[in-house]
């Protein structure tokens, strides 16, 4: 070790760069360089001496040659004639690898690459760290900007196509990291687990090319394929009155006091083809939605809210499943028919209108909605209404009437489940809108599934576990070997 240590820092290239380094410092001090200026060269300087030293660290290796043959697995491999140049882009530039290859033939596969396994290098050209600092611009910027700031900060020009094909590359290992994540520990829960669902427009590009000329009255260039967002959480019971959350919704300040959701997941799925079969995304959100109910309440102890919107789609899934749930109809989209139905009797922005949607949503929560319910129906009636007010407060009244079994506010406020849909829609504008639906962009259905796949990761929090994780898998299914190759590098030195 010594000895490789000696012979790095002995390298008279590094020597040489290190000295021109310290040469351009005292030159900079004498003359009074601006330290921006300073600092934007030695960044420069560093990046080109990391890839110096890194490409050291690779050469100290040698090529990985043992000989002219290598037992593996029972097999004598013979070394081929050549070394083999691969090409491995580091957040440092660009090095040039020469490895020594056992195998039969020249032109068949390479069974065993000493040098490969050794470095546990990915598959692709690009390397873990460049793979992780890259993919982390493009979950949160589109393709080309992220290119743009990797080329501005690094140095490094990954072109969009190749930003596009690592990020679904990526996403193929997603599925297999969730599966192997451990249950949350009892003592970070709350003692009510929370599964809730929306659904979010996705831009698409057409499968199809459109034919020229003008579109047809009502055809859009492209369209939307729903995305159904789900989230779980635990939270502990916050009971509360009925007047407490008019007052809240009214001043618009959230109590203090009120507890914050723990161990929170998202994730997003689109309707796609999966192994030559078209799968519905909420039976995706939904299985999902099971597999956490068993794993994080295998005994049932705590009770399991699903809280959604109106979308029957949703609430279907539910009865279809038979999932043992409290549901509940976010209050918030009941409020929003409270003041449609007011704007049939209150001019807009009035106090009078504010007045109504406060005494029928302080009605509601205390669990008469049925009594709302016939309240609406006698208005109707006795104010006569005509055309759209009338259409619209019969919308309301549908709306209610569908939706009444999941509105019974005051059972729900006395055990103190959550009943706003907050953190599913929170994960609709993070997860979906902020990063898939920017100006001009469309997507096609691998490549938005993949994104929202690493985004929901990167939301979670679990993006260094998550690269850790495709290291590890990585290194064992690309390199079983890779111990064994260890011994003999070992035994050579």
């Amino acid at each position: 070790m010594i000895e490789q240590e000696q012979a790095i820092f002995n390298s008279q290239v590094i020597f040489t760069f290190l000295e021109k380094v310290a040469v351009f410092i005292q030159l900079a001090a004498q003359s009074g360089t601006p330290i921006d200026e300073v600092e934007d060269q030695l960044w420069n300087d560093m990046l080109n001496l990391g890839q110096l030293l890194l490409q050291k660290f690779v050469d100290l290796q040698g090529t990985g040659d043992f000989g002219p043959t290598l037992e593996q697995e029972g097999k004598t491999l013979r070394r081929l004639d050549t070394l083999h140049e691969k090409r491995y882009v580091s957040v440092f530039g660009e090095l040039k690898i020469q490895r020594t290859i056992y195998g039969t033939r020249e032109n068949q596969k390479h069974e065993v690459v000493p040098l490969d396994a050794r470095l546990n290098l990915p598959e692709s050209d690009f390397s873990y760290l460049l793979q992780d600092w890259s993919q982390a611009l493009c979950v949160h910027d589109s393709y080309q900007q992220s290119s743009t700031t990797l080329e501005r900060i690094l140095g490094i020009g990954l072109s969009v196509r190749s930003l596009e094909h690592m990020n679904q590359a990526m996403a193929q290992e997603v599925e297999e990291f969730r599966k192997a994540q451990p249950i949350p520990d009892a003592s970070e829960e709350g003692s009510l687990l929370v599964v809730t669902a929306d659904g979010k427009g996705v831009p698409m590009r057409r499968d199809t090319p459109v034919e020229p000329g003008r579109r047809k009255r009502g055809e859009k260039a492209n369209s939307k394929r729903q995305a159904c967002v789900g989230a779980v959480y635990t939270i502990n019971p916050f009971p509360r009155q009925a007047n407490e959350i008019v007052e809240e919704v009214f001043r618009e300040e959230r109590q203090k006091k009120r507890p914050s959701p723990q161990q929170k997941r998202v994730r997003a799925e689109l309707t796609r083809e999966m192994d030559g079969e078209e799968v519905n995304g909420k039976d995706r959100i939904f299985e999902w939605f099971e597999e956490e109910m068993e794993s994080r309440n295998p005994g049932a102890e705590k009770a399991v809210v699903c809280l959604m919107d109106g979308d029957r789609a949703l609430w279907n899934k539910v009865t279809e499943r038979e999932l043992h749930v409290h549901g509940i109809l976010d209050l918030y989209h009941v409020m929003e028919r409270i003041w449609k139905a007011a704007y049939c009797f209150c001019a807009e922005g009035s106090e009078e209108a504010e007045a109504f949607v406060k005494q029928r949503l302080e009605r509601i929560l205390e669990g008469k909605v049925g009594r709302v319910i016939g309240g609406f129906r006698q208005m109707m009636t006795k104010q006569n209404l005509r055309g759209e007010k009338k259409k619209q407060l019969e919308n309301v009244i549908s709306y209610f009437e569908n939706n009444q079994e999941y509105m019974q506010y005051d059972h729900y406020l006395k055990c103190g489940y959550p009943i706003g849909s907050g953190v599913v829609e929170g994960a609709c504008r993070h997860l979906v809108k902020d990063r898939m639906e920017r100006t001009g962009m469309r997507w096609r259905t691998e490549g938005a599934q993949a994104m929202l796949d690493l985004r929901s990761l990167y939301l979670n929090e679990e993006w260094k576990d998550f690269h850790k994780h495709r290291r590890h898998k990585n290194a064992h299914n690309l390199y079983p070997e890779r111990e064994t190759i260890n011994k003999y590098w070992s035994q050579a030195a």
